[in-house]
This record gives structure tokens, C-alpha cells and sequence, in this order.
């Protein structure tokens, strides 16, 4: 039987634009994107702490987490470290997961611009952004049917 320990599943993204629209969407897919490769239910994450770059505060990524459902689980937006020459508009996630999974076995994600971070972790397929829209929408709406009830 496998013992289930607390484990850290890191991502980051990038947007164009210091938007409301695009900070959420950006966070949302890259969220999808680690909930779908690394298997997370909900239940099981015990927090996440979202950060920006100083040029990033139109709106609080941990809003995108809502919206996915993710309504009962503790969550902390901050802004990483001003370092000169750093990547720029930057999201990052750290997912606090409670999980049976060994470390090694835990897939990373980095995206857009934010390959550039950590190119090691980042041999991800190509993803089709479209069909992860759907997989999105289809989430918040059991979310919010599962709420109703």
C-alpha cells in the first residue's frame, strides 16, 4: 500500500498583456494542464500558491482556481522577486497535492514563454489549446451543477 505524502507540482505560464481576460485564461489552461497530466482532484490539494511578476496585476490568478471549482481549498497570490533580466509577465503556480505518487513520477508544466524557466521540465507534446478550452468548460460546468445540488 502506498503511503500518501504532500508533494509539490510547479508550473508556470506567460501572458502578452497585463489583462484581467488574459491572466485568467492563461492561468486556467495552465491549471487544466496540470490537474489532466498529473491526475489532481480537487480534494486532494491541500493549497496552492499563485505568483506574478511585478508587471502582472490586473487580476489575481487564484480567481482562475474558482472558476475551475476549486472553491474550498486555500489559496495565496504574491509577486516573485523583481530580478533584472528575469522573464516578464509571468504566472507561477505551486500546487500543494496530496498524492501517492513517487516525486519523480509528478509532471511539471511550463508553457509558452515560460519554457524558458525550466526547458528540463518543459518536453510537454504539443498542446491544443482548443480542445483544452472544451475540457475547461466542461469542468466549470459540473462544477457549478455539482454546486447546485
Amino acid at each position: 500500500m502506498a503511503t500518501m505524502v504532500c508533494r509539490g507540482v510547479r508550473g508556470a505560464t506567460t501572458v502578452e498583456h497585463d489583462t484581467r481576460e488574459e491572466i485568467l485564461i492563461a492561468t486556467r489552461q495552465l491549471l487544466a494542464l496540470m490537474i489532466r497530466l498529473n491526475g489532481i482532484e480537487p480534494a486532494d490539494v491541500a493549497s496552492v500558491i499563485f505568483s506574478t511578476t511585478t508587471d502582472l496585476n490586473a487580476e489575481f490568478p487564484a480567481v482562475a482556481a474558482r472558476q475551475l471549482g476549486w472553491i474550498d481549498t486555500a489559496l495565496l497570490c504574491t509577486h516573485e522577486l523583481d530580478v533584472p533580466g528575469s522573464l516578464r509577465k509571468c504566472i507561477r503556480v505551486l500546487v500543494h497535492w496530496n498524492t501517492t505518487k513517487p516525486a519523480c513520477e509528478i509532471q511539471h508544466v511550463y508553457v509558452r514563454e515560460a519554457v524558458r524557466l525550466r526547458p528540463d521540465l518543459s518536453r510537454l507534446p504539443p498542446v491544443d489549446f482548443d480542445e483544452l478550452e472544451k475540457w475547461i468548460e466542461q469542468a466549470v460546468a459540473a462544477h457549478a451543477a455539482g454546486r447546485q445540488r
